[in-house]
């Protein structure tokens, strides 16, 4: 293992930076392909959630920039807005002051605003979702000629949104000397397929590809009738206490009961919409970051990415539709090393979901149950959740 990123051929100004964030050593993810991208070469990395990825496409990416060509050189494709402004959050915090000029380019955001911040700009860096990129392509109002290295970040969720589409038209854009660089937790079959039709030769770092989920988390059950997910969710806050947790549902439909329901029984929260206006979103996420409350409640979507300090816990308060969402989900805690836990509240009919999941993600998922103030094994109180 690396001890600096010195040694991975980053730069002095850029490891210095590092360092005064309080991040000195590598992470394994950072430390396989920081190097292999410096090289040029094309690669698909596939890391667990909260691995470190972000610096290590952002960092080779940021140092390979010419400050005085005054043009678009490094693009990053995003699956959703709230994932793009976290990354531009990282880029221009390392920036800071310097000369590297980044520019969001999000659907839902006012076109003609990014328009004319582009004439205006000559952006280096663009961070966006696939639609408005492509959009602004073809619009003649982006010129994506000299871009040296193309990263989709979060590819199979690019994928799983339909976007690819979008995707290759961007890639058509682009020179064929260009870097491609595709960046994932996980790395479904459409993944090979799509590097197969838009990488050359690409190499493939996979780091702990059977290790699912991070090592640092704790996976939980509390069972209970599913006309008690809302009160088993009150009590379980009530005993753990947690600063901050997500908590999440399936269907964007029930988010706005949930929240009703749960601010009525005295809980701190609020909802990530995926349909609210941009402002709206960025002030919940800003608000949530600043710990003005405790419970952040969200679909898939709209946390898909997230990164958010001091998460202590993720709730599924619906059962994640597969594997490959639980995993995602639990990506949201636990991150860098950190400890965290992931409490899914199963209702009768979903317990056979847990032993999916289990034995898919090969994770312990110890089932739980409250009893006089305390937490205990199942089984371990008067009366079982309930008995199968």
């Amino acid at each position: 293992m690396y001890d600096n990123f010195e040694q991975l051929q980053i730069a002095p100004v850029w490891a210095e930076k590092l360092k005064e964030r309080g991040i000195g050593r590598p992470t394994a993810v950072q430390a396989e392909a920081i190097p292999l991208i410096l090289t040029g070469r094309d690669a698909i990395v596939q890391s667990q959630t909260g691995t470190g990825k972000t610096l290590a496409f952002l960092l080779p990416a940021l140092q390979r920039i010419d400050v005085n060509a005054k043009h678009v050189q490094a693009a990053i494709i995003v699956p959703t807005r709230e994932l793009g402004m976290q990354i531009l959050r990282v880029a221009e915090d390392l920036i800071g002051d310097g000369p590297i000029k980044c520019q969001a380019l999000i659907g839902g955001a006012a076109l003609a605003r990014q328009v004319e911040k582009l004439k205006k700009g000559s952006p280096h860096l663009i961070i966006g979702t696939p639609g408005r990129i492509n959009e602004l392509i073809k619009a003649r109002k982006l010129n994506v000629h000299h871009v040296s290295t193309l990263i989709v970040d979060e590819v199979d969720h690019v994928l799983e949104l339909g976007s690819m589409k979008e995707v290759y038209s961007i890639f058509k854009a682009l020179q064929r000397s260009s870097q491609s660089l595709f960046f994932s937790a996980t790395i479904p079959a459409e993944i090979g397929q799509a590097a197969e039709n838009l990488m050359n030769d690409p190499a493939e770092i996979r780091i702990n590809p059977d290790q699912r989920t991070a090592s640092t988390l704790e996976h939980l059950a509390f069972n209970c009738e599913a006309r008690n997910k809302i009160d088993t969710l009150r009590r379980i806050i009530r005993l753990y206490e947690p600063p901050k947790a997500m908590v999440f549902v399936n269907a964007t439909a029930d988010v706005s009961e949930v929240v009703s329901k749960l601010q009525h029984l005295g809980l701190s929260v609020e909802a990530l919409y995926g349909e609210a206006g941009k402002q709206q979103r960025a002030n919940v996420m800003q608000s949530f970051r600043e710990g003005k409350f405790q419970l952040l409640l969200a679909t898939d979507v709209a946390a898909r990415g997230l990164d958010i300090e001091e998460v202590t816990h993720v709730i599924n308060l619906d059962m994640p539709l597969n594997a490959e969402y639980y995993l995602h989900r639990a990506g949201r805690t636990g991150r860098m090393g950190r400890s965290g836990t992931v409490i899914s509240i199963v209702a009768p009919k979903e317990r056979f979901i847990i032993d999916k999941f289990r034995k898919a993600l090969r994770i312990s998922i110890d089932e739980k149950e409250m009893y006089e103030g305390r937490v205990v094994d199942a089984g371990q109180g008067p009366r079982s959740g309930f008995r199968g």
